[in-house]
C-alpha cells in the first residue's frame, strides 16, 4: 500500500494553525517523513464554506490518494465538504471534537452554519476516503457526544470517546495529542 505522502490539519472557529495541538501534531508527522500544511482560514470575520474552499483551493494541488486530514471542530465538516467535492479517495481523515447541525449557541451556529446544516452526500464522502477515525469527549462544551456518534455511524468510523478531554483543545490541556497521534502512527505502518 501506498506510504502517507502529507497531511492537512484544518483548525475550527475561532481558531488558528499556531494553537492547540496542531504544532505539536505537524512536528511529529514531519519528523516521520509526512509534509504537514495547516491552512490558516478566515475566522470569525468572513468565515464562510465558499471562502475557506477558496483558501484551501492553495493546498488542494498536494491532496491525492496519498494524503490523511485532520480536523478539529467545525474543521471536520469542512472536511467532510472538501470529501464531496474530490474525484478520489484519500488514506484516512481524522475528526476531533466533529459535528454537523446547529450547536444551540447563536454566535457560532452564525458562523458554521454554511458548513454543518446542509444535505450531505455521504455515499460520495466515503468513496472518497478509506478510513474515518471520530474522537469525542464525553465533557466537550461545545460539541455534544451525540453528534460524534451520529457521524460515527454516517461514516462507519473507529469512534473514539475520550473521557474528561473537553473540547480537545489548550483550554482542556490539549498541546499535544498521543491517541491521534497512534492512530496516524498505525495508518502510516498499513
Amino acid at each position: 500500500m501506498a506510504k502517507i505522502e502529507n497531511a492537512f490539519i484544518i483548525h475550527g472557529a475561532f481558531g488558528n494553525p499556531q494553537e492547540n495541538w496542531f504544532p505539536w501534531l505537524k512536528k511529529e508527522l514531519e519528523n516521520r517523513g509526512i509534509k504537514t500544511y495547516i491552512p490558516a482560514f478566515p475566522t470569525p470575520k468572513n468565515q464562510t464554506l465558499e471562502n475557506w474552499q477558496n483558501k484551501f483551493k492553495e493546498y488542494a494541488p498536494f491532496l491525492n490518494e496519498k494524503s490523511i486530514i485532520i480536523g478539529h471542530s467545525v474543521g471536520p465538516a469542512f472536511i467532510l465538504n472538501v470529501l464531496e467535492r474530490i474525484d478520489f479517495s484519500i488514506k484516512a481523515a481524522f475528526l476531533v471534537a466533529p459535528f454537523i447541525g446547529a450547536l444551540g449557541n447563536l454566535e457560532v451556529d452564525g458562523i458554521n452554519k454554511t458548513f454543518v446544516e446542509k444535505e450531505f452526500n455521504w455515499a460520495k464522502i466515503k468513496r472518497n476516503c478509506k478510513k474515518f477515525y471520530i474522537y469525542s469527549s464525553d465533557n466537550d462544551p461545545y460539541v455534544p457526544l451525540e453528534k460524534g456518534k451520529f457521524l460515527a455511524e454516517k461514516l462507519e468510523a473507529k469512534f473514539e470517546v475520550l473521557h474528561n478531554a473537553g473540547h480537545m483543545n489548550k483550554a482542556a490541556g490539549y498541546l499535544q495529542f498521543p491517541q491521534l497521534l497512534k492512530d496516524i502512527s498505525e495508518k502510516i505502518q498499513e
